[in-house]
């Protein structure tokens, strides 16, 4: 069977191995399984959301309210907006396919750093686009500014904080380099982690307002799957002028966001108190990794989410690493794949962190 040429060049993206796999694989009882690598929130989502959801879970005869209203009115609220500057996506992934095929084709290139999100090289693979990467491992905009000049992307990914490494841009930097990008090049500020960059250095904070209100060449990504703890529920989004969320509505798809996740996403949003609880859990526990680093001589990128990437350079290999670790229960991401030489680790609950410290102890 013939399938679309294009799909040749496309590598699957490979999430983090769930804990079902592990226990078939290797006969782990779940309860003796530690999943640090998907960035998931250890402690959860709100109690407030179970009990919402509980509720409602009865009524799953009927197609969800395909307006969002309630979460639109909420996100409005959250982040000064109109609801008309906002397009909710089946995670903030989905939004991005969305500008892929609103803004790209065959003959396009989009520009991304050399370490990144991977979706974003895979959604361009989907419209036949050329991925330019820059070759500095952290966002270098100076870079980027020359690569922009001499490529001519169609869109630009900016990462902040940036996924699988940590390290975030100064917002002050972004706005700079704003104003030197005409406005027909759209630039994504995928801030799937600025909750947890707000909380620890507000020179790393980037709202959404200021961005759309400056410039109309920009969208804003945000999700509910890290700090907001609804990674199953899978609810993403994307804040623009109206013209450009009203150009990315042609190719959503109907009823995209379930009825449990609309409703989970809108009381999690409201939740502040548990929200900024856990991210301030998530920092004291990143300081055992800071500490634990510098203890074993193992470099730590210093990291503004909720996780920490280690690098091991001529040391171990990464993917023997997390294969040993893997097979004594503990989940992590390898980094080879992004060429990196490297580990990243979900910063975990208390217990789940020693649990971490004590085995890769025994490893390196």
């Amino acid at each position: 069977m013939n399938f679309n040429e294009k799909l040749e060049s496309i590598k699957t993206y490979e999430a983090g191995k769930p804990i079902e796999l592990v226990v078939r694989e290797f006969g782990i009882e779940p309860k003796d399984i530690v999943k640090l690598a998907s960035n998931e929130n250890p402690y959860g989502c709100s109690p407030k959301v179970q009990d919402a959801v509980a509720k409602i879970v009865s009524n799953m005869s009927l197609y969800p309210d395909d307006s969002m209203l309630s979460l639109k009115n909420a996100l409005s609220e959250q982040f000064f907006v109109e609801d008309e500057n906002i397009i909710i996506g089946s995670g903030s992934d989905q939004v991005i396919e969305f500008i892929m095929h609103a803004k790209t084709n065959f003959n396009s290139k989009i520009l991304i750093n050399s370490v990144t999100f991977a979706m974003y090289e895979i959604y361009a693979k989907h419209t036949g686009a050329e991925v330019i990467r820059t070759a500095s491992q952290e966002h270098d905009l100076d870079e980027f500014y020359e690569l922009y000049k001499s490529e001519k992307p169609e869109v630009i990914f900016l990462c902040t904080p940036n996924n699988p490494t940590g390290d975030a841009i100064d917002s002050k930097d972004i706005f700079a380099f704003l104003q030197k990008i005409d406005n027909d090049t759209l630039v994504v500020i995928d801030g799937a982690y600025m909750e947890y960059a707000t909380y620890k250095d507000k020179s790393k904070s980037i709202a959404p307002k200021d961005l759309i209100s400056k410039f109309e060449n920009v969208i804003y990504l945000g999700t509910f799957s890290k700090a907001f703890g609804l990674g199953g529920m899978r609810v993403g989004y994307g804040i623009s002028n109206a013209k450009i969320i009203k150009e990315l509505y042609k190719l959503r798809p109907p009823f995209n966001i379930t009825t449990l996740s609309l409703e989970a996403a809108t009381i999690a949003l409201k939740d502040k108190k548990y929200v900024n609880r856990c991210i301030k859990l998530n920092f004291d526990e990143m300081k055992r990794y800071e500490e634990y680093a510098k203890e074993k001589k193992i470099d730590i990128i210093n990291s503004y989410t909720n996780f920490v990437t280690l690098t091991l350079k001529n040391r171990q290999n990464s993917k023997d690493i997390s294969n040993s670790l893997l097979k004594k229960g503990m989940i992590v991401r390898d980094l080879s794949g992004y060429g990196m030489n490297a580990v990243r680790v979900t910063v975990g609950t208390k217990e789940q962190n020693s649990r971490f410290f004590e085995l890769f102890s025994e490893l390196i």
